[in-house]
């Protein structure tokens, strides 16, 4: 069994506590019910099932900290696993920015578990695999494809009382079809709460049209253009932003949001005045855990308002040092924008190009978040309004802070997840002026 009940949970968790011996303990249990199937070449490749649970226990005497973790939780199991932390907790080195178990939480629950998505089966997933391929071939297409679902638990517990409980659900779907002379690409990818909102013959029709339009690609001369970053395609250069919005980066200069001479952006304009992301553990298009990684609440908090940075990441060392409050590092991005969808940016540009997707994105120059990338699976020209013709994909190098001080207009925001994170996003397309690509690319 991987998915414990809480009071299952929580009576594995206060065993743990009441056999430990050190100064304080904290314990994590974890499990999960994975779900899985892939396709290429048209056809099923591979599908499985992944049921696991985990037991990880951190011991710490002063400031030495051991961490062990197991799979089995019968009563002599979970005395193992203990006495082997505070084993490695003695053997450990002083850590100097160590800090305790934290204090006795309040968590409200967040509603992070869908019943449609719990109840995927292995029929579900095949139906799925089903219609992205039987389009295709009709249409002498090739589709290649991966849907990956699950629900899964979490509990934790520490010495000072604190407990958590809660279950979750996911589910990502991604497909790539391909014309027959690998020509032309599309691709598609939805990210859902609800496995009942999902038609993945609807959806694939979208990888589909793209693949077939993009296959006689011109080459257009590199440069500055006006460009629409569909969901997907923005939210692969943001996500990557948003890991440096942590403080102690910003203050030790190692960071685009460090100040000369010292010091943060925290309340200076560094974006558009339009832009405006936010994280918010309870939002119902994108709910996450009521808590971090290190068990603390999350809270509703606005991250960047009308352009100005209002919050950055405060672990609890580098709080305590400067004297700030942490709270639970967020869990969701979510970004404000308009009304209009794509297609209706689309028609409001005289010239630009389209960009399905952002691929292969490296970091070039943390100062400034300069990242390098590939466009793939969809680039179009645009004129007058509608798409003219595909082109060749571009390489890219372009920072999102820049980026996001040349918007002419934000769409309506849709939920993508991040590819270089952990983030759960809500991401507008967005029209951007100056976007630099530097070279074109032979892939499709």
């Amino acid at each position: 069994m991987s998915i414990f009940t809480e009071a299952e949970a929580k009576a594995i968790l206060d065993k743990v506590l009441a056999l430990s011996k050190a100064d304080e303990c904290t314990a994590t249990l974890t499990g999960s019910i994975a779900g899985n199937i892939r396709f290429a070449l048209n056809n099923v490749s591979t599908s499985g099932i992944v049921s696991n649970s985990n037991l990880a226990v951190q011991s710490a005497f002063g400031n030495r900290v051991g961490t062990a973790s197991i799979n089995e939780f019968d009563d002599a199991a979970l005395e193992r696993v203990v006495r082997r932390a505070e084993d490695l907790a003695r053997l450990a080195p002083e850590n100097p920015e160590f800090m305790p178990a934290i204090d006795k939480q309040s968590y409200k629950p967040s509603p992070t578990f869908s019943a449609s998505t719990a109840a995927i089966t292995p029929e579900f997933r095949a139906q799925v695999a089903a219609d992205s391929i039987a389009p295709c071939r009709a249409d002498k297409l090739t589709a290649a494809g991966f849907l990956e679902d699950g629900q899964s638990f979490v509990a934790v517990a520490n010495s000072k009382g604190n407990f958590g409980y809660q279950q979750a659900t996911n589910f990502d779907y991604t497909c790539t079809v391909r014309t027959d002379d690998g020509r032309g690409s599309g691709w598609v990818g939805r990210n859902v709460k609800d496995a009942s909102e999902f038609k993945a013959d609807n959806e694939v029709r979208i990888a589909m049209r793209k693949a077939t339009e993009s296959a006689e690609a011109k080459a257009l001369e590199p440069g500055k253009y006006t460009v629409i970053l569909e969901p997907a395609a923005a939210a692969g250069l943001i996500s990557f932003m948003m890991n440096f919005f942590d403080a102690r980066q910003a203050d030790e200069g190692r960071s685009f949001l460090s100040k000369k001479g010292g010091g943060n952006k925290l309340g200076e304009q560094v974006y558009d005045p339009r832009v405006n992301i936010s994280a918010d553990p309870w939002d119902p298009r994108a709910p996450v855990l009521p808590w971090d990684a290190q068990g603390l609440a999350r809270e509703k908090m606005a991250v960047v308002e009308n352009g100005k940075v209002t919050a950055l990441d405060y672990s609890r060392f580098w709080a305590k040092k400067q004297g700030k409050r942490a709270v639970g590092t967020p869990g969701n991005l979510l970004m404000a924008g308009g009304d209009k969808s794509t297609a209706e940016l689309i028609k409001g540009t005289q010239k630009g190009i389209l960009v399905t997707r952002t691929w292969y994105i490296r970091m070039v120059d943390p100062q400034t978040v300069l990242l390098t990338g590939l466009t793939r699976d969809g680039t179009f020209y645009i004129e007058n309004g509608v798409i003219k013709h595909p082109v060749k994909n571009f390489r890219f190098n372009e920072s999102p802070v820049i980026m996001l001080n040349n918007i002419e207009e934000l769409g309506r925001p849709v939920r993508v997840a991040g590819d270089e994170s952990s983030f759960v996003m809500m991401i507008p397309p967005m029209k951007l002026r100056d976007f630099t690509f530097t070279s074109l690319s032979d892939a499709v």
